[in-house]
């Protein structure tokens, strides 16, 4: 249980968390696959190579400590978070574990530093924290209808497979059993199990780019590292490993216009969002920025989506066909988005960043999603 004196303890290392935050978390990513190789199919290895994960995890830690005796000041900055974990299926007996590792790190790196009052005092905050989590993930796990629907991974069949453009293709999967789908938000994401040629399971998340029909689940995939290599590599009639739809960065039902500001591949869960949109007539304005206009992928389906009242606003830096604009979103094009609309924004974090620090338009009403850890958007005061 938390003390007045533990608060004062943890917070006191909330400087050395600073400096020497991410060499704690390398270490303890190290510590955790070498005594616990099996957690290497929780966590992805991609971002534990480029190091997005633990700078992540560090600037997690940080805001832990720093919120360590508010701990319910982060809950509302949590959702994504939980929903990632669910995902992933996430038990109560794995915080025990990434308890003992990170506990073990901070010894590791502050050595005689991390005197007996620091590791009981990280001890008794780190369970706190994992209790917080535990309970909320409880939560979740007993009211989406989805993750009753189907526990863990299910078996899905690969029904087609679409090419988009150069590097990405679209896949539709439906249950090898051939269950009903419960219906699922739109903007939520599946994770996706596939076994690498070492044997190694691997887990990635892929945005739902269709509305709930009961029938099959669609995403789209760009080809950029071995797991969707691996994917763009199979075909139909092929198997996979799916969890239940996840995630809160979701369009509310109500009468408000829509507005998506996507980049490159992040355009995947606003298509979605826009056939919802369009379906109960809300006014709907699709910003869509990509690389090369002539390798422009769904451009039939932003067509159908213009065809049905949709406004298509399209982007490139190189190639701009007729009827796009060359370049990127401006200032000018987020001032003049109507203040009442619901405004989602999906790509790069450069991306975000922009259009965080140029929105005009009441904070509330601006949703972001990011593909991946997030690392600046919301240090240090945010878990991500």
């Amino acid at each position: 249980m938390l003390t007045s004196s533990t608060i004062t303890i943890i917070k006191s290392t909330v400087p050395v968390l600073a400096e020497h935050g991410q060499t704690i978390t390398r270490v303890f990513y190290q510590r955790l696959f070498e005594n616990h190789p099996e957690m290497k199919q929780i966590f992805n290895q991609s971002n534990q190579k480029n190091d997005r994960q633990s700078q992540a995890l560090a600037t997690a830690v940080y805001a832990a400590a720093a919120h360590i005796d508010r701990l319910d000041e982060l809950k509302p900055v949590l959702l994504p978070v939980l929903h990632k974990h669910r995902s992933l299926q996430i038990k109560p007996f794995m915080y025990d574990i990434v308890g003992t590792e990170l506990i073990g790190a901070i010894q590791d790196v502050l050595g005689d530093a991390a005197t007996p009052d620091i590791i009981e005092a990280w001890t008794i905050g780190y369970g706190e924290i994992a209790n917080l989590f535990i309970s909320l993930e409880a939560e979740l796990y007993a009211q989406d209808e989805q993750a009753i629907a189907f526990e863990g991974y299910q078996p899905f069949v690969l029904e087609t497979v679409t090419t988009e453009s150069s590097d990405i293709k679209s896949f539709t999967l439906r249950p090898a059993d051939g269950r009903t789908l419960p219906p699922y938000r739109v903007g939520q994401y599946v994770t996706l199990r596939l076994q690498a040629p070492d044997g190694l399971w691997q887990n990635r998340q892929y945005s739902l780019t269709k509305r709930a029909d009961g029938k099959s689940y669609a995403i789209a995939v760009k080809q950029d590292g071995s797991v969707s290599t691996q994917l763009h590599e199979l075909s139909v009639g092929d198997r996979v490993l799916l969890s239940a739809p996840a995630g809160s960065f979701t369009l509310p039902d109500d009468t408000t216009p829509f507005v998506g500001l996507a980049g490159g591949i992040g355009v995947t869960p606003l298509l979605a969002m826009a056939e919802a949109a369009l379906a109960t007539g809300r006014q709907t304005t699709l910003y869509v920025a990509v690389q090369d206009d002539r390798d422009r992928p769904f451009a039939e389906r932003l067509a159908r989506l213009e065809e049905q009242g949709a406004t298509i606003v399209r982007y490139a830096e190189h190639n701009a066909l007729s009827g796009t604009r060359t370049g990127r979103l401006t200032r000018d094009d987020l001032t003049a988005i109507d203040h009442t609309a619901e405004t989602f924004v999906c790509g790069p974090e450069a991306m975000i960043q922009f259009v965080r620090q140029h929105f005009s338009g009441h904070p509330d009403n601006l949703h972001f999603e990011v593909f991946g850890p997030s690392l600046a958007l919301e240090a240090p005061t945010v878990v991500s």
